[in-house]
């Protein structure tokens, strides 16, 4: 059985995204994290929404891949919308009444923008693990953090421990979905019943998956001991990546475009 790439998982693919330093595409995710919460209005979002949708063309990311995280926030997109959309009466002019509830057009089309905000703050941010491998955002952490090994801090250790748990979250999913498959193929049903019926199916998931978590954690620390790992002191890297003219063109005018957007939009 082949299983499906999962949310957050690397793609390795050749794309001039794929190609840039990953202290740059860390650079422009905190410039566009930041400009998605300055702008106050769904121009300003479309602005967003259109530079992901580029990012994503040129990266050459399948995008069943990269809008798989969004079906883990349907609950959460849904109630976005609903929290702004309904009113209780006395209420304004109403789109659609039910009783005492209404749908209010202005809340409806705030409850749409913080809902494609959430979206986009997701497919953009998921954009840094589908486009870098592990080995470069620890290297990438390693790097930005070591100014703070002068006061102790053990950048080494932290970036290590970042890097795995990023890595982890593709790995969980995959691990789910194989129990998932297994279990429905044993007769397991998932999606009968009501709320508590269907917590109840997934416990049978949960146990198996957590004892080979624990067991894959294991595994690991027994290879970085047996590979005599002992944190970023005295370690060298087979590439060492260097800040081209054309990351910090692409970081600065990332900075200068979002934040821009962001306030003035």
């Amino acid at each position: 059985m082949r299983v499906p790439t999962t949310f957050g998982q690397y793609v390795p693919v050749d794309s001039p995204v794929h190609s840039l330093d990953p202290r740059a595409k860390m650079g422009v995710i905190v410039a566009f994290t930041l400009g998605l919460f300055l702008v106050d209005g769904l121009a300003g979002m479309s602005v967003f929404a259109a530079a992901v949708g580029v990012v994503l063309l040129v990266s050459r990311v399948p995008p069943r891949i990269a809008f798989r995280g969004l079906r883990a926030l349907g609950l959460i997109l849904v109630f976005t919308l609903l929290a702004h959309a309904l009113r209780w009466e006395p209420a304004t002019v109403s789109l659609v009444r039910v009783g005492p509830v209404g749908v209010d057009a202005d809340g409806l089309l705030r409850g749409v923008f913080f809902a494609v905000r959430i979206v986009l703050l997701v497919v953009g941010t998921s954009l840094l693990t589908l486009t870098t491998t592990p080995v470069q955002l620890t290297d990438a952490l390693e790097t930005l953090m070591r100014p703070l090994g002068r006061i102790g801090f053990p950048a080494g250790e932290v970036a290590m421990m970042l890097t795995i748990a990023l890595r982890f979250i593709p790995t969980t999913a995959q691990e789910a979905e194989k129990i998932i498959v297994a279990q429905t193929a044993r007769g397991a049903r998932f999606d009968e019943g009501g709320l508590v019926a269907r917590v109840r199916a997934y416990v049978p998931v949960l146990v198996p998956l957590f004892v080979n978590l624990f067991r894959r954690a294991e595994d690991l620390a027994v290879a970085m001991d047996a590979r005599c790992y002992r944190g970023g002191r005295g370690r060298t890297r087979l590439h060492i990546s260097v800040m081209r003219a054309r990351d910090w063109a692409v970081l600065l005018l990332s900075w200068a475009g979002f934040v821009t957007v962001g306030i003035l939009v």
